[in-house]
């Protein structure tokens, strides 16, 4: 499965890193990989009329640039987790020290700092009511945080990595 790097700024605006120049064939490269993640090279050629060693040097190129890496996407309901929850926190004290404290929590799956209700928007991953709770009373007990709400998921309908080309084409 492809997901992006651990330090994504996606959807961050002016604060996204430059993004290597990326051509038609690479985004058909990150296109064909966001539906098979395991396609080996040469599978990947057929489709995208590149030899598969075009394939392997831009696929090479794009995972050394951060654009894309190769991960294993599991499901956390099959593998121990039964608590999703999305936490908005409004904060008193330094955001960016806060938000790299709270994304080094083990139960944090992604951080953002947000304008609007919330100042920052943390998915959690927990393995059952009482987990979640001990989460939530380690944010509030951080300096800064003034206020936390917490949203567990009921059912996901709905979560993809497959992103697709951005309208009209690349910029």
């Amino acid at each position: 499965m492809i997901g992006t790097s651990k330090g994504n700024s996606a959807g961050a605006g002016a604060d996204a890193p430059a993004s290597p120049d990326l051509d038609d064939r690479d985004l058909e490269i990150i296109a064909a990989l966001q539906i098979n993640g395991r396609a080996n090279y040469a599978d990947l050629a057929k489709g995208i009329d590149l030899s598969p060693a075009a394939i392997r040097l831009r696929v090479n190129r794009l995972i050394d640039s951060g654009v894309l890496d190769i991960v294993a996407v599991t499901d956390p309901l099959r593998i121990g987790f039964t608590v999703q929850a999305m936490i908005g926190l409004t904060i008193d004290g330094d955001i960016e020290e806060l938000s790299a404290r709270i994304g080094a929590l083990d139960a944090a799956v992604y951080v953002v700092m947000t304008a609007g209700r919330f100042d920052l928007i943390m998915e959690v991953l927990c393995t059952d009511n009482d987990h979640l709770l001990r989460v939530m009373a380690d944010l509030r007990a951080l300096d800064g945080v003034s206020s936390l709400e917490a949203h567990t998921y009921l059912r996901l309908t709905k979560q993809t990595y497959a992103w697709g080309i951005p309208p009209g084409g690349h910029t």
